[in-house]
């Protein structure tokens, strides 16, 4: 199982530390343990403002009670898949008649360990260091799915991601509870197939909800 190492707390807040989220208990804080997350998205609500998250939609692999984390997937860096591979020093030399690499976009998963890759891929594959989420999507931090893609045997189904966003222990409710994002159970079209630009768009519909009327003072689901 992924698991981020325990150094600062982060928090999804405008100005806080940006670093490896904390996953121990925070002091008068006290998550619901009913409340699971995972394999959802969180759809920021337009009264966030933060620079790194408003506008985006999260896709969450993993939350319980020590705390949360996800991927930000519609928020592309200026690097390509194809670039990205050749900065890591991995040559592509596609085997005969395997999955040529293509230049889609590398994501912007979040402010915890931008320098580290995050790959949300289908289907599942013996990689080193793989979190299954569900049945269609897992996450990868290992540099061996990487390198199946460098010679197109890894997943053709895959987002890569720069990054990856975290909360502490009880934070993401918190915010929630404030109405800092809508929640809705996650689509894998949406993450795999879907063009970055319009994947906020197909999320809020998933609620049934236009974009262009959400007003920042809503609910969440």
């Amino acid at each position: 199982m992924v698991k981020p190492s325990k150094t600062r707390t982060f928090s999804s807040r405008p100005g806080a530390t940006q670093d490896t989220p904390d996953f121990s208990a925070s002091p008068g804080k006290s998550p619901s343990p009913q409340l699971n997350l995972a394999d959802h998205f969180l759809i920021a609500m337009p009264s966030m403002l933060d620079p790194i998250f408003g506008g985006t939609v999260v896709y969450l692999c993993e939350h319980n009670d020590e705390g949360a984390l996800g991927v930000i997937i519609n928020k592309a860096t200026d690097m390509t898949l194809d670039l990205l591979l050749d900065r890591i020093d991995l040559s592509v030399e596609i085997e005969a008649g395997r999955v040529p690499v293509d230049k889609k976009p590398v994501m912007f998963g979040g402010p915890v360990q931008v320098e580290r890759g995050f790959v949300l891929h289908s289907p599942h594959g013996p990689y080193t260091s793989m979190m299954k989420v569900n049945e269609d999507v897992a996450l990868t931090t290992s540099k061996d799915v990487l390198e199946a893609v460098a010679v197109g045997t890894g997943p053709q189904r895959l987002l890569v991601s720069l990054g990856c966003s975290g909360w502490s222990a009880g934070q993401l409710e918190e915010e929630i509870v404030r109405n800092g994002w809508l929640t809705v159970r996650a689509d894998p079209a949406i993450i795999f197939d879907l063009p970055v630009e319009e994947r906020f768009a197909a999320a809020m519909k998933l609620l049934g909800i236009d974009p262009m009327t959400l007003a920042g003072e809503a609910g969440h689901a």
